[in-house]
């Protein structure tokens, strides 16, 4: 058994997986943990396929990929919010038009621009390819983001559960706001090598699920989704190494298997001790 897990660590590809895999694993059931109070899980997708077009054109003029992602992941989430204010639209058939539409142009730019982008990569992810550079780029964004999370929690929390109260007392809620897409826009960039951006989502929803059905309160929640989120992604990491599996795929398998669990077997609110409380009541 121990030889099972530290064979894999003589490789430095290995190695690179699973740093990445762990901070990955922190970053995304945090930010996701505040995606899924505010019922905005949705928006994470959206903004995961907003940034296709900013890598195509970024990767074709010559710029790190980085800022054409981030601008093209922010301006999607811009234009939801205006076509939300400016029309009778509701917020998912806004998110649906603009999910489609930017992902279109994304593939269609790379075949236009003729860009030499592994498209399966982006989409999928390829943790196993990660380089020190990815790595160095995941740690500092998750750093970033964690440290904002942690100086700011009050705030945050105000604003998830009140937004209203939160204007009234004061607090800047568009910056908040903003700020928040731009979290989440770095966190899906942290996690593109890893899972791929149509995959992403479910690093950022899966685990701090699976905390959300153990525990009650949200920075319980995070900090149980960030353990969950390093054990799906080291697991993920093994299957796919011993398996010979696509890497971002076993992921997130892992991690919807574990939300199952807890789904089933929650304590407090998993189905089959609720069955079991039930029948004990009649």
């Amino acid at each position: 058994m121990f030889e099972w897990l530290t064979d894999p660590l003589g490789y430095e590809f290995m190695r690179n997986a699973i740093a990445v895999g762990v901070l990955v694993g922190i970053l995304c059931p945090v930010v996701g943990s505040y995606l899924i109070v505010q019922r905005m899980a949705l928006l994470g997708d959206v903004i995961a396929h907003c940034v296709l077009p900013g890598l195509s054109l970024s990767y074709f003029l010559g710029i790190d990929i980085l800022i054409g992602a981030f601008s093209s992941g922010i301006f999607g989430s811009l234009v939801v919010a205006w076509i939300r204010s400016q029309s009778r639209i509701k917020v998912d058939a806004a998110m649906a038009l603009i999910f489609s539409s930017f992902f279109a142009t994304g593939v269609t730019l790379i075949t236009l621009l003729k860009n030499k982008l592994d498209l399966d990569s982006f989409l999928f992810g390829d943790i196993l390819g990660v380089s020190g550079q990815d790595i160095q780029r995941t740690l500092i964004i998750a750093v970033l983001i964690l440290v904002l999370v942690r100086l700011f929690y009050k705030e945050l929390l105000f604003y998830t559960f009140d937004k209203v109260g939160a204007q009234a007392m004061g607090l800047p809620v568009n910056a908040i706001y903003y700020g928040f897409m731009a979290a989440i826009t770095l966190t899906i960039i942290a996690s593109m090598q890893a899972v791929g951006v149509i995959l992403v989502i479910a690093m950022l929803v899966g685990p701090a699920l699976s905390a959300y059905l153990l525990v009650k309160e949200l920075h319980q929640m995070m900090m149980l989704g960030a353990v969950f989120g390093v054990l799906v992604s080291l697991a993920g990491i093994y299957l796919s190494f011993y398996q010979n599996l696509p890497s971002g795929p076993a992921i997130v398998l892992v991690s919807s298997s574990l939300f199952l669990l807890c789904l089933f077997f929650s304590p407090s609110q998993g189905i089959l001790p609720r069955s079991l409380r039930q029948n004990k009541a009649e």
